[in-house]
């Protein structure tokens, strides 16, 4: 039960730190339409994902669901997906990196499509 209290708290801390970052970054640096804030967001949140999987790798607590599930599910699922990404590939499951990667990718641009023309009606 310590675990979930533990996702829930830094999930929320993590997803006002999105908020935060991506519109304020947003605001200050203007490239085109290219949302800066977000890819800010994802690569902060990759960065802080490798810091912290390395450091509870070494160290087993509990304090990982706070800080990994919670404040960087919460900040990014990206930095997940990242992850994940990297283990495969530091598995030598290189064939399943690249359908995990081009599938969540290329589905995940069609999913977003499909709810749009759902909604549509």
């Amino acid at each position: 039960m310590r675990n979930l209290i533990y996702i829930f708290l830094g999930g929320g801390f993590g997803s006002i730190a999105r908020f935060l970052i991506s519109n304020y970054s947003q605001k200050l640096w203007s490239i085109g339409a290219f949302p800066i804030g977000t890819f800010l967001v994802n690569m902060t949140g990759c960065f802080l994902i490798g810091i912290l999987s390395a450091y509870f790798l070494k160290i087993d607590n509990s304090l990982k669901y706070l800080m990994i599930t919670g404040v960087c599910g919460g900040y990014t699922t990206f930095s997940t997906f990242s992850a994940e990404n990297y283990s495969l590939w530091q598995n030598g499951n290189y064939g399943m990196l690249i359908l995990y990667a081009l599938s969540s990718l290329i589905l995940g641009l069609i999913m977003v499509l499909l709810g749009f023309q759902v909604m549509k009606g």
